[in-house]
């Protein structure tokens, strides 16, 4: 299988349109776990995805405190430098190694940021980082200004490729961009939570701004699989029972809305996975999706929705 692929903003990188998300990767006893995972699975899951295309992995140092980013470098080890997909991570969140269930904090200091890179370079065997993102905004009261100057210099020694930022509004993109372009976006963005569409992915388009979209699948909301059982045997470690999402009234609502791309998936030959995925491709602006999987199987289930072409009427109806 051959994905398509589309330009990462103004960086030149030619990025699948879908992009392997390594977050469960983390495995559990961390605060937003998805449960225990073998890391042979994730390996297996990872390798699937790129003999499918995909051409980049989405990681962060915070996810399983170090452990994903240890399992997608050991992925890495096993390929060629040929075979190797782009490298993306995210840095600015520091954990307690004493209360590993406590939330991390946002620091975007720019000595915390150097440590980070450094130790995310270490763990993922690699020399250069192809996309190094801020997780979230700093929470220190740290100038943007002071973390993304630091950016820069990772950039100018060559430990970073391209920097890029998650989770930030257009405030906080226009103060980065006055200093130094801004390479990529990783806003939330499916058809449970669409808000990026009215102002964010526009401004990102019109500055040359990459967009790639975390869960479009909303965390497994939007897939053939997911119902009321399944919400209620979640693994005890599992972040998603906390989440308002996945908890009444919105579950249901959201399992009403998932129904409803059971039709056009019937229609096109595919999962509701694959046209969740389409719909948020379809936006203009949007450079490519991260999508996790657990799983080999799980890739199958979710990698048609790379190529997958929706009409305008279903994409049209399915906003509305």
């Amino acid at each position: 299988m051959s994905l398509p692929r589309r330009p990462l903003g103004t960086t030149g990188l030619q990025i699948s349109t879908v992009g392997f998300g390594a977050w469960a990767a983390g495995g559990g006893g961390w605060a937003f776990s998805w449960g225990p995972q073998e890391d042979l699975d994730s390996i297996a899951a990872m390798r699937r995805a790129v003999e499918h295309g995909v051409n980049w992995i989405d990681t962060a140092a915070v996810y399983g405190l170090g452990q994903s980013e240890r399992v997608v470098g050991r992925f890495l080890r096993e390929m060629t430098e040929a075979e190797r997909p782009l490298v993306f991570t995210k840095g600015g969140l520091i954990w307690d190694e004493t209360r590993p269930m406590a939330s991390a904090e946002r620091v975007l200091r720019p000595a915390s940021i150097r440590r980070e890179c450094e130790a995310s370079l270490r763990r993922l065997g690699v020399e250069r980082i192809d996309l190094y993102q801020f997780h979230w905004p700093d929470q220190t009261g740290t100038p943007v200004e002071d973390s993304w100057d630091e950016m820069g210099r990772l950039i100018n020694e060559g430990k970073v490729r391209f920097g890029g930022v998650s989770n930030f509004d257009i405030p906080l993109l226009e103060r980065c961009e006055a200093r130094q372009h801004v390479a990529s976006l990783q806003p939330p963005y499916s058809l449970i939570r669409p808000e990026a569409a009215d102002e964010l992915i526009p401004w990102c388009r019109a500055h040359g701004v990459g967009v790639i979209c975390y869960s479009p699948m909303q965390a497994g909301l939007l897939t053939d699989r997911f119902s009321l059982e399944r919400a209620a045997t979640l693994h005890p470690d599992d972040w998603r029972r906390r989440s308002e999402e996945f908890q009444p009234p919105r579950l249901q609502r959201n399992l009403a809305l998932r129904d409803r791309l059971r039709p056009i998936a019937a229609r096109h030959g595919t999962t509701t996975a694959a046209v969740a995925i389409a719909w948020v491709l379809a936006t203009p602006g949007v450079s490519g999706a991260i999508v996790g999987a657990r799983s080999a199987a799980q890739v199958d289930g979710w990698i048609h929705g790379g190529e997958l072409v929706l009409g305008k009427d279903e994409i049209e109806g399915l906003r509305e």
